[in-house]
Order: structure tokens, then sequence, then C-alpha cells
């Protein structure tokens, strides 16, 4: 113990500036952090200011975070001695080893690059993309945020999204409805033609231009199918669809046109 105490009493001024140098370290660290976070909210600010999408924002704005925040630990680490070049390099090779180990993650950085400079969606769009459905919250580094319309959350990695085809529902200002209706046989076509068109020429919210298809599509088993084919603002596309197919059904009651379903015929033989 004593020989403790005296190690202590000869080495004090050491000791004491290594403390400091560790303090002063720790410091530089948890300032460097908020400084991270700082430098991140600053960078999707500016890009929301000059109203560019709010994912490619938050996608620079991370990548300004750990810019800073690698800075940062090297200043830490070099505050209590350790030599940065030698760091660096050793960096550099433990980088290389671990890159040929998560190739996955890189592949994840690439694609989400590649998400940001060839923009095939933006923040708020509806996609579908690797499997997964879908509207774009944020873009991260290795991953993207989606929302499903039941509020779900779905984080997927970006080259999930990059190696398939994506389908952007939103892109577009107008989208065109696909309905198939089924009459009977027996029913007027002209008259259910006319119906049809009727109910579509009473909707506010079908497009004149593109026009409107109503055609006969099919003489199917049971029911001659027609083809109907508004176009609509992609916002009104789902409130359209449903109120379609509730009004369809209705005019066709009205005019007692009868809508076929599958049903058998047993015809029993006595001998």
């Amino acid at each position: 113990m004593e020989s403790i105490v005296h190690w202590v009493d000869d080495n004090s001024s050491l000791i004491i500036h290594y403390l400091l140098q560790g303090l002063l370290a720790l410091v530089i660290f948890l300032v460097g952090m908020k400084l991270a976070k700082l430098a991140a909210n600053l960078t999707e600010k500016a890009f929301n200011k000059r109203k560019v999408d709010k994912a490619v924002g938050a996608f620079v704005g991370n990548i300004a975070y750990s810019i800073v925040f690698a800075a940062t630990l090297l200043m830490a680490l070099s505050q209590v001695g350790i030599e940065t070049t030698s760091f660096v390099a050793i960096l550099g090779a433990a980088g290389l080893a671990i890159g040929l180990a998560l190739q996955g993650s890189l592949s994840n950085f690439a694609s989400g690059v590649l998400i940001i400079i060839l923009r095939p969606f933006k923040s708020g769009d509806y996609i579908e993309a690797g499997g997964k459905g879908g509207s774009v919250q944020r873009i991260e580094i290795f991953s993207t945020e989606l929302r499903t319309p039941d509020n779900k959350v779905i984080i997927m990695p970006n080259s999930a999204i990059m190696s398939g085809a994506i389908v952007n529902y939103s892109r577009e200002k107008t989208r065109r409805i696909d309905l198939v209706i089924g009459v009977s046989y027996e029913a007027d076509l002209r008259e259910a033609k006319n119906v049809l068109k009727s109910v579509l020429d009473k909707d506010q919210r079908i497009l004149k231009e593109p026009a409107y298809t109503v055609a006969v599509l099919e003489m199917a088993d049971s029911s001659v199918n027609f083809v109907v084919r508004p176009w609509v603002a992609t916002s009104d596309y789902w409130p359209t669809y449903f109120d379609l197919v509730e009004n369809i059904k209705l005019a066709l009651d009205d005019a007692n046109i009868e809508i076929p379903f599958p049903q058998m015929d047993i015809h029993l033989h006595k001998d």
C-alpha cells in the first residue's frame, strides 16, 4: 500500500495531466455529439427551407452527422495522446475487413446514394418495392422508412428497394380506375352500357380528358363483362373507386339489370 502511495506521490503531476487530458477528451466528445446532432438538424432545415424533398434532407443530414461524429472521435482520441495518423491507418485496415464482412450494409449505403441521385420516389409517395408497399417517410443512410395505410412502419434496406422493380403510385397526377362489371346474358347491353355511362357522368371527380372507356370486354361463363375505365386525379383514386362500385350496383338494380353470380343447377333423374 505504501509503495502505491509513494508511486502516486512521485507521479502526481503526470496523473493530473492525464486526468485533465481525459476530462478534456470527454468534453470534446460530448460537445462533438451535440454538434453532430445540430449539424444534422441544420442540414435538414436548410433543405426544407429550399423546398427540397424531406427524404433527401434526412439522408444528407445523416451523412453530416456521421462526418462530424467521426471528426469528434478523432479529436478526442488525439487529446488523450493516441496518434490519429496511425489510428486512421488502423481504422482503414479494420474498415476494409469490416467492409468485406458487411457487404450488405455497404450495398445499402450505395443504394441509398442511388435513391437520392435517381429519385425514383420522394417523401410522401406511395410505392411498392421489395414486396412491400407504403408511403415514404424517410430515406436513411442504410434503410428507407415506409408507413402502410393501416399505420404500420416498415423499415426496408435500401438494397432491397433498388434490387427490383419500384412501382410509384403517386408520381403522376392522374390514375385510371379499372373495373370489370358483369351483367346477365338476358340484359339489354345497350341499356346496361348507358346506365354505366350515366353513373360516370354524374361523378364530378372523373376527368373529361382523358375520356373514360365503357365497352364490352368478354362473354364469360355466366355473364357479359363490361370494362369501366375512368380517369381521376391520383388523390381521388380510392374515394372514387369505392363510390363507383356502390353507385354502379345501385344504378343497375334501379334499371332491373341483373348482376349474375356463380350458381349451379342440379338435375335429378329417377329411373
